[in-house]
């Protein structure tokens, strides 16, 4: 029972101390940069109706979804994505709007994945959605949001993984295959089975062009370069048109200097049907799963009532608080702390210190003096809890400072010290 009592269901858990700060910094990082791309800040509730969500919504399959029945036998479920949340405020409350709509959120998404594959069930993201423009300078300026946000969180070594799910939907569209064969032939392509591909494909009644250039799927990814070969590679002039915004992507790219970021790669097809153009996974050392997804939704507000072409992405706030950690990027947060230990006759003088560091935005932490603790011990917890300064109250209105690395260890008196912040 006590072992029920102190455990956390499988797929959630606790995150606490510094990494939780680290965490909180993290999101604040990013959340900064969202403003200054000018995105206004949207919050979702945490449940909604299942048809928010549901198979022709294309978000997550419905076996993943938590869900839950309220007292009217509604059937709630808690959101597995933020995208089909934004999209219905956007319908419901910008419906005549038709200039550009900037959003960004954070929060907790939910998803019932299968069980053993280390995932997590509960997972912290933030990010943004831009409405109302269809530009491939819409496209570039997103993916430029995303590598701003991920150097602001301390990251410097990451790529981001460029797809045009246009490609791929033209070379289908002009093979003219059943949505069995259209449905086994994506499976493949989802999962970089691509020797299963070829041997599918061998055993399809369609032309050996078409054969050809799904086949060769695999080989498209690279540099910029690699692009002048996709459109050579099909005849379909939806599948040339992607290869070709893709291009005028990566050149407004150059112009915010972050092409060295990104490369491209056909054959990603991101899990939720909903996307219609550029797709796009960020990736880096030390974690296997993206740590941010993206791409460009032209239909989907229409099932809410309202047309409008978007585009957004979602940072998975854990997956890059984990790579951080396993690179050993070092975590600098300016913010001033200090540990004030008193004896119960310094309480005065230790509460009006704590306050006026407190004014001057400094986290000061009291801690009264126990018989229990030597004096070593405090040092210790201030290492702990990575604490800036000390300050050991004394006698005669004076306090002993002692800084974090133990360099100084002198005794001023209050008014002095505070004259001195």
């Amino acid at each position: 029972m006590r072992e029920t009592m102190l455990s956390t269901p499988e797929g959630v858990r606790d995150i606490y101390g510094l990494e939780c700060e680290r965490k909180h910094y993290i999101i604040k990082e990013i959340d900064r940069v969202l403003h200054l791309y000018g995105n206004k800040d949207i919050e979702t509730p945490t449940f909604e109706y299942f048809g928010i969500f549901n198979s022709d919504k294309g978000s997550a399959p419905s076996n993943e979804m938590y869900k839950f029945f309220d007292r009217d036998n509604n059937t709630l479920v808690l959101r597995p994505d933020f995208t089909p949340s934004v999209a219905r405020c956007v319908a419901k409350y910008f419906a005549d709007e038709d200039l550009p709509i900037r959003l960004c959120y954070k929060g907790n998404t939910f998803a019932s994945t299968i069980r053993h594959q280390g995932k997590l069930a509960e997972i912290t993201q933030i990010g943004s959605e831009l409405i109302n423009d269809d530009s491939s300078a819409a496209d570039a300026e997103t993916i430029a949001c995303v590598i701003d946000c991920l150097m602001a969180s301390g990251l410097s070594e990451f790529q981001i993984t460029i797809g045009e799910v246009d490609y791929y939907k033209g070379i289908i569209e002009e093979a003219g295959l059943t949505n069995i064969v259209r449905n086994k032939i994506q499976d493949y392509i989802q999962k970089k089975n691509f020797f299963g591909l070829t041997e599918y494909l061998s055993e399809l009644d369609i032309s050996e062009d078409t054969k050809e250039t799904l086949g060769a799927l695999s080989s498209l990814f690279g540099g910029v370069e690699m692009l002048d070969k996709a459109e050579q590679l099909t005849n379909s002039p939806r599948a040339k048109e992607a290869a070709q915004r893709l291009k005028k992507v990566f050149t407004a790219l150059k112009y915010y200097g972050y092409e060295k970021y990104v490369s491209f790669d056909l054959s990603m097809i991101n899990g939720y049907d909903y996307y219609t153009g550029i797709v796009f996974s960020g990736y880096t050392y030390e974690v296997g799963n993206p740590i941010v997804k993206g791409g460009r939704y032209n239909n989907l507000l229409s099932k809410y009532g309202k047309e409008a072409p978007s585009i957004g992405f979602s940072i998975y706030v854990d997956e890059l608080l984990n790579s951080l950690i396993r690179q050993d990027v070092k975590f600098e947060d300016n913010q001033k702390s200090a540990l004030i230990i008193y004896s119960i006759e310094h309480q005065e003088a230790a509460v009006t210190l704590a306050t006026s560091l407190r004014k001057r935005d400094i986290i000061a932490q009291l801690i009264r003096k126990s018989k229990r603790h030597e004096e070593d011990e405090y040092m210790t917890y201030s290492d702990i809890y990575d604490v800036g300064k000390i300050y050991i109250m004394q006698g005669g209105n004076t306090v002993r400072i002692i800084s974090a690395d133990r360099s100084v260890d002198e005794e001023k008196s209050i008014e002095e010290m505070v004259n001195e912040l």
